[in-house]
C-alpha cells in the first residue's frame, strides 16, 4: 500500500491524497489551492494524472479546499464515484456553483481590464458552472457510521469530525493479499463546545497509519465559551469609536456560527441595536442546507431551535445583490459586516474592505486561518500598506484575531486525538512547516514519531 500527498502537504490549501492498493487507487479530497495567483492557476488547472486515474474519491468535507477541483477531477474522465456525508453533498453544490461563478466573474473582469494590454493572455475560468452538474452527478451520499465499498478490498467508514456541517473521519479498512490494513485520515478536525455541530467523536485505536492535519499545531485556542464575550467586546469598542466592524468569514461554517453567538448576544441584551448585514449570497444559500440537517447539530442546538430561529436576528439584513451590497456604503454608524471570503481573496469582503481599512474607527475581525500569501494573512500581520484591486491602501483601521472561534482542533486538541488513536505510524498534512514542526516535537514527547510529507511524496507502507 502506498500514500501520495498530492495537496496540502507542508502547506494548509489544496487537500489531495491518493491511496493506492494492489488491487486500487482512491483519491482523498480534491481541493483548490489558494495563494498566489500565477501558482495558484497553474496547481489547479493540472490536476496529476495518478488522480484522475482513481477507482474513486472520497470527500471529508465541503470547504473549497477539499472539494473544489472536483468539477475539473470529473471533466478530466475521472472514472468513479465521489463519496460523501449527506451533508457535504448538499453544501457542495452551493460551493462549487459558487465557486464556478466567482472564476467566470474573476475571469471576466481581468480580460475586459487589461484588454488593450498587447502583452495580456486572455484568462479561462478553471471550470464554469456547466462544469458543475457532472460533478454533482458522481456523489453518493454515505451517513456516518456505515461500513461501505469503495473499490476493490477497499471499504471506508465516516465518523464525525467536529468541524463543519458534515464533516467526517475517513476510516479506510484496507484487505491486501488477506491482510486487514487500517488508515485513519482525520480531515480537518474541529474542537469541543463549537457552536450548532457535535463534538468530533473519538478515532479508532491502533491503525497502521494515521494521517492528521496540523492547521493549528504550533498554537493554543482560547476556550469555545469566550466566543460570546470576546466577540460582544469587539463590537462594543468598535461601536464606541463610531466604526464598522467587517468579518472576512467563510460562508460555510464560521457564519453560521456568528449568526448563533450574535442570536444569543442579542437575546441576552448584550448586542447593541446595530446592523448586522450577511453580504454573501453563498453563505445564505449555506444557511439553507444548515436547516435541511438538524441531525448533524448537538443537543444543546437541536433544543433551543424548538423555542427559536438561531439562524434570525433582529436587525439582520441579508444581502443577495449586487446593488443592495453596494448599499451597506451609505449605511452611517456602527454596523456588523460579515462577507466571504475567509482569508479575503476574493468575494464582497474585498469591496468593503477597500471602503473601511483606511479609517482608524473601523475594526477588521479576523475569526479564521488565514494562509499565506493571502490578503488575510497580511491583514493579521498589520502590514503597513495592503493591496486591495490593484490599488495599495493604508492600513489604519484596527485588526483583532479572535480565535476562540477557530473550528481547527489546536495543538492540545490534535495531541491528544493522535495519543488517543496510538497509531503505528503517524503523517501531518495540511499545516505549515512551524505548526508541524512543533506538532511533531509535543507527538515525539508522547511516544508518537510524526513525519510531514512533501507534495508528490509517495510513502511506501
Amino acid at each position: 500500500m502506498r500514500l501520495t500527498f498530492l495537496g496540502a502537504a507542508r502547506e494548509v490549501t489544496g487537500s489531495m491524497l491518493l491511496v493506492t492498493t494492489e488491487r486500487a487507487s482512491v483519491l482523498v479530497d480534491c481541493g483548490l489551492f489558494q495563494g498566489r495567483r500565477a501558482e495558484s492557476r497553474r496547481r489547479n488547472a493540472h490536476l496529476p494524472h495518478p488522480a484522475v486515474t482513481a477507482d474513486a474519491a472520497i470527500v471529508t468535507h465541503a470547504h473549497i479546499d477539499h472539494t473544489g477541483n472536483l468539477p475539473v477531477l470529473v471533466r478530466s474522465a475521472f472514472p468513479g464515484d465521489i463519496y460523501l456525508t449527506p451533508a457535504t453533498r448538499d453544501l457542495a453544490a452551493c460551493m462549487l456553483r459558487d465557486a464556478a461563478r466567482l472564476q467566470e466573474a474573476d475571469a471576466e473582469y481581468l480580460n475586459r481590464k487589461y484588454a488593450d494590454d498587447p502583452e495580456w493572455e486572455p484568462i479561462v475560468p478553471l471550470y464554469t458552472e456547466e462544469d458543475v452538474p457532472p460533478a454533482l452527478e458522481r456523489m453518493v451520499a454515505v451517513p456516518y457510521h456505515r461500513r461501505f465499498t469503495v473499490a476493490d478490498g477497499v471499504s471506508a467508514t465516516f465518523l464525525d469530525a467536529g468541524h463543519i456541517l458534515g464533516s467526517a473521519q475517513l476510516v479506510l479498512d484496507i484487505d491486501e493479499r488477506g491482510r486487514q490494513r487500517r488508515v485513519v485520515v482525520s480531515g480537518d478536525l474541529g474542537r469541543a463546545g463549537l457552536p450548532i455541530i457535535r463534538d468530533p467523536e473519538p478515532p479508532p485505536r491502533h491503525p497502521d497509519v494515521l494521517v492528521m492535519e496540523s492547521t493549528y499545531g504550533d498554537r493554543t485556542h482560547a476556550p469555545a465559551e469566550r466566543m460570546a464575550d470576546d466577540l460582544a467586546r469587539v463590537i462594543d469598542e468598535t461601536r464606541a469609536r463610531g466604526g464598522k466592524v467587517v468579518v472576512p468569514a467563510f460562508a460555510l461554517g464560521r457564519t453560521q456560527e456568528l449568526l448563533v453567538v450574535l442570536h444569543r448576544l442579542r437575546r441576552d441584551r448584550r448586542l447593541p441595536a446595530i446592523p448586522v448585514f450577511i453580504d454573501s449570497p453563498l453563505a445564505i444559500d449555506v444557511t439553507s442546507v444548515f436547516r435541511m440537517h438538524p441531525e448533524c447539530f448537538d443537543a444543546e442546538t437541536r433544543r433551543l431551535l424548538d423555542e427559536d430561529d438561531l439562524f434570525a436576528l433582529e436587525g439582520l439584513h441579508l444581502t443577495r445583490t449586487r446593488d443592495e451590497s453596494v448599499a451597506i456604503n451609505d449605511v452611517v454608524g456602527p454596523a456588523i459586516i460579515i462577507a466571504a471570503s475567509g482569508m479575503a481573496e476574493g468575494g464582497r469582503v474585498l469591496h468593503h474592505l477597500r471602503n473601511l481599512v483606511e479609517d482608524p474607527r473601523n475594526t477588521v475581525l479576523v475569526v479564521g486561518f488565514m494562509a499565506q500569501h493571502t490578503l488575510g494573512r497580511r491583514l493579521v500581520e498589520r502590514r503597513p500598506r495592503v493591496k486591495i484591486w490593484g490599488v495599495e491602501r493604508d492600513l489604519r483601521a484596527q485588526v483583532v484575531t479572535l480565535n476562540a472561534f477557530s473550528a481547527h482542533a489546536d495543538a492540545d486538541g490534535l495531541v491528544a486525538y493522535a495519543s488517543a488513536c496510538r497509531p503505528g505510524r503517524a503523517l501531518l498534512v495540511h499545516g505549515e512547516d512551524a505548526a508541524q514542526a512543533a506538532l511533531r516535537t509535543r507527538l515525539a514527547a508522547t511516544g508518537i514519531d510524526a513525519y510531514a510529507p512533501e507534495r508528490g511524496e509517495t510513502i511506501e507502507l
